[in-house]
């Protein structure tokens, strides 16, 4: 399972602090959505896994073993999931005024980010995002003003973009705020298990002291109404996502369910 946090300067912990915390907790890793903090990984042309930071950067290449200078590590996510044991993943969260907007960071991301959200709150964020298959996460669509429905819902499903279940304020509001946001979630879990819509789960953390461990987090949803199966798949779903986008980074991809073997030949 993992979590997807704010890391500095979007949050308080560092990556590294986070990743620490988050393997004592149990998790498999941790997808970034702060872009400051990670150099993205890019396609190695190598064929394996991915190479971490911009071609071209001299910083890239200050090690003579092929490993980040000291001074990168904390910015590489291969090194940092190494060192504490968890995938760290490297993400964008565009929180962006309009579709417009919107659209052009989503054109600038995509490429070079395993993971991709967009925050929604607004009726026109919302239905961007849904309809828009470069997004991986409609990030906190119950934030603002917007609303979200049967139509959102449909095409979420059929683009494969995933609705966040921000579970923080049940762990962090208290009172009104607090209720009224479990209402909300309530209402968003109806309407995206009814029309079987892609789905994550998070506690939205910005600091090491704001992770809870994922049985914390099931307990915790469950207590409120919360399937517990149904939380675990979104806490899964963060994993599968970057998996989907590291297979069609590789050179064996070729399409969906299709992959270059050994009798492949090309031209």
């Amino acid at each position: 399972m993992y979590e997807a946090v704010h890391a500095h300067p979007d949050g308080d912990a560092t990556v590294a602090r986070h990743a620490a915390t988050a393997a004592r907790y149990g998790y498999d890793g941790i997808v970034v959505r702060t872009r400051e903090a990670l150099d993205p990984v890019l396609v190695d042309p190598t064929g394996d896994r991915g190479a971490t930071g911009d071609a071209g950067d001299p910083a890239a290449d200050a090690s003579t073993d092929g490993a980040p200078a000291s001074g990168d590590r904390e910015r590489d996510p291969a090194a940092l999931g190494e060192e504490y044991g968890v995938d760290v993943v490297d993400a964008v969260e565009i929180d962006a005024d309009d579709p417009t907007s919107a659209s052009g960071s989503v054109g600038n991301y995509r490429p070079e980010r395993t993971v991709v959200c967009l925050v929604g709150g607004d009726d026109a964020l919302n239905r961007f995002a849904v309809e828009e298959p470069r997004v991986d996460v409609l990030a906190r669509p119950m934030a603002g003003s917007g609303g979200f429905n049967h139509v959102l819902a449909k095409a979420a499903r059929d683009n494969g973009v995933h609705v966040e279940f921000d579970l923080g304020p049940l762990f962090r509001e208290t009172g009104g705020k607090r209720v009224r946001a479990l209402a909300d979630l309530r209402k968003l879990r109806e309407i995206v298990t009814n029309y079987d819509a892609p789905h994550v789960v998070s506690a939205n953390a910005a600091s090491h002291l704001e992770l809870r461990a994922p049985r914390e987090v099931v307990a915790a949803a469950e207590a409120v109404g919360f399937d517990p199966e149904w939380v675990r798949e979104g806490l899964d779903a963060w994993g599968e996502i970057a998996a989907r986008t590291r297979e069609r980074r590789s050179e064996a991809f070729i399409a969906p369910g299709v992959r270059r073997g050994r009798y492949e030949e090309d031209g």
